[in-house]
C-alpha cells in the first residue's frame, strides 16, 4: 500500500477495521457465530429468563450464555460490550491491556428502571397499602437501592467499559433507535476522518429483551407471535411474515487510520468507505411512504464511499421481517439499484439472530466483513414463501461468491436511517 492509497478520493485518511468482536445468541465470537449463521442455524428459542404467561410473544434471540445480576438492560448490555470488545482489541493487538490508544463511541438501549425493581422501590414506599412520595423519601434513606442510581442513568455502561479499556477522552453514548450501532460506527470513522485520532472503539449492544419491552413493541403490533415454531418465526421478505422477533447481543470494531494501522504491522480486515444518513420526521414508528429517507441514506453513503450501485456485491438488509420494513427496504433498494436490483444478492441476519436493536448495526457490520473475508453471504432462514411484491435475489441458502463491497442498511423507528459501505480494499 503506497502512501497515496493511506487517503480516499476526497483526502480524507482511509478507516481500516483491524479488530471485530461479535456476540449473538447463537454464540460467544467471531468464529461461533460465523459458523452458525452459515448453517442457517437459528438462535430464537421460547423465552426462560423470566415467565411468559399471558404475552402474545413468548420468543427471542436471547444470549442466556452470559448472564448477569440483576438481568436487566444496563448490566447484560454491558457484559455484551465488554465481552465483544475484548474480542475485537485483541485481535487488533492494540495498546496495551486497559489503555485503548483512542475514543468509545458505543450504542445502547434508552435506560430507565424495570418492573421488578420498581415494584420493590414502591413496597418500600408504601403506606397504609398506597405508595407516596414520603415514603419513597424514608426509602431511599435507607441506602438500600443506591446501587440502582448508577445502574439506570444513561451514561453508565459507557462509563464502565472506558474505564475497564482504558479509552481516551469522554465515551460517547448514543441511542439513535435500530440505527444506533451503524450510528456509532459512522461516529468513529468521522472522528478518524477528521484527524482527531488514529482509533476508535465503536461497539453497538443490547440486552433489553424483558416483559415491559415486549409488551411495547406487541402493542405496535410489531412482534411476531408465531411462537409454536420459534426458529420458524422470524422470516424477512417472505409473504408470510408477521413481525420482528427481539434478540440480544453486541459487537465491537476497532477502527484505525489505515496508515496508523499499516505503521505498526496491524492486518486489516476491512474497510468502511462509505456511511449515510437521514433523518425522517414522518412518523414514531413507520416509514415515509415514498420511501425518499431510505433512498437518500443509501445513495448517501455509495456517494461517501465513492462507488455506484454497480459496486456494491451484496446487500446485508436490516430485514426485520415487519410486512411495512420490509416492503420499504426494497422500494429503497430498488429505486437506487434499478434493474440491477434483481442481480443483488439480499440476505437478513435477522432471521436467525433476532432484531438486536440498538446493536444491531454494528453486528450486522461485522457480519459484513465477516462475509467479505470468508467470500460467503449468510442465508435468510425461512424463506419459503417469497413475497411477490418484492423482487429481490433473497439468499435463502449461504452462497459462495466474491465480495468486495457489501451495503449494510439500518432504519430505525423514528426515522433513523444510516447506512454503511464495508470493502475488502480503498475504493
Amino acid at each position: 500500500m503506497t502512501a497515496h492509497s493511506h487517503r480516499d478520493a476526497r483526502g480524507r485518511p482511509l478507516v481500516a477495521v483491524t479488530g471485530i468482536g461479535l456476540v449473538t445468541s447463537l454464540g460467544q465470537g467471531q468464529a461461533e457465530t460465523w459458523a452458525a449463521l452459515t448453517a442457517g442455524r437459528s438462535g430464537i428459542h421460547a423465552i426462560a429468563r423470566f415467565p411468559t404467561e399471558g404475552l402474545r410473544t413468548t420468543i427471542a434471540g436471547t444470549v442466556d450464555f452470559l448472564d448477569t445480576d440483576p438481568l436487566v438492560a444496563p448490566a447484560l448490555s454491558e457484559r455484551f460490550a465488554a465481552t465483544a470488545a475484548e474480542e475485537a482489541i485483541a485481535q487488533a493487538g492494540i495498546g496495551q491491556p486497559g489503555d485503548f490508544p483512542g475514543a468509545l463511541f458505543i450504542a445502547v438501549p434508552p435506560v430507565e428502571m424495570e418492573w421488578p425493581q420498581r415494584r420493590a422501590l414502591a413496597e418500600a414506599g408504601a403506606e397504609n397499602e398506597a405508595v407516596t412520595y414520603a415514603g419513597l423519601q424514608r426509602a431511599a434513606a435507607t441506602r438500600r437501592f443506591d446501587a440502582w442510581h448508577d445502574l439506570f442513568i444513561f451514561g453508565t455502561v459507557a462509563d464502565r467499559i472506558a474505564d475497564r479499556f482504558g479509552t481516551k477522552g469522554s465515551p460517547i453514548s448514543l441511542s439513535t433507535a435500530c440505527s444506533s450501532g451503524a450510528t456509532a460506527i459512522q461516529l468513529g470513522v468521522e472522528a478518524i476522518r477528521r484527524g482527531e485520532m488514529t482509533a476508535a472503539l465503536c461497539i453497538g449492544t443490547d440486552g433489553s429483551v424483558n416483559p415491559e419491552s415486549l409488551i411495547r413493541f406487541s402493542l405496535l403490533s410489531a412482534l411476531s407471535t408465531q411462537n409454536a415454531v420459534p426458529e420458524a418465526a422470524s422470516k424477512p421478505f417472505s409473504k408470510n411474515r408477521d413481525g420482528f422477533v427481539m434478540g440480544e447481543g453486541a459487537a465491537a470494531l476497532v477502527l484505525e487510520d489505515a496508515e496508523a494501522a499499516q505503521a505498526r504491522g496491524a492486518k486489516i480486515l476491512g474497510y468502511v468507505l462509505g456511511c449515510g444518513e437521514k433523518g425522517d420526521g414522518f412518523h414514531r414508528t413507520r416509514s415515509s411512504p415514498d420511501g425518499a429517507p431510505i433512498i437518500a441514506a443509501i445513495r448517501a453513503a455509495l456517494d461517501d464511499a465513492g462507488v455506484g450501485p454497480e459496486g456494491i456485491d451484496t446487500i446485508n438488509a436490516h430485514g426485520t421481517s415487519t410486512p411495512e420494513n420490509d416492503k420499504m427496504e426494497a422500494l429503497g433498494c430498488m429505486a437506487v439499484f434499478g434493474e440491477r436490483m434483481g442481480a443483488v444478492p439480499i440476505s437478513s441476519n435477522k432471521s436467525m439472530i433476532g432484531h438486536t436493536l440498538t446493536a444491531a448495526g454494528a453486528i450486522e457490520a461485522a457480519i459484513s466483513l465477516l462475509t467479505i473475508r470468508h467470500g460467503r453471504i449468510p442465508p435468510t432462514i425461512n424463506y419459503a414463501v417469497p413475497d411477490p411484491a418484492i423482487p429481490l435475489d433473497v439468499v435463502a441458502e449461504a452462497r459462495d461468491a466474491r465480495v468486495e463491497r457489501v451495503l449494510s442498511n439500518s432504519f430505525g423507528f423514528g426515522g433513523q436511517n444510516t447506512c454503511l459501505v464495508l470493502g475488502s480494499e480503498p475504493a
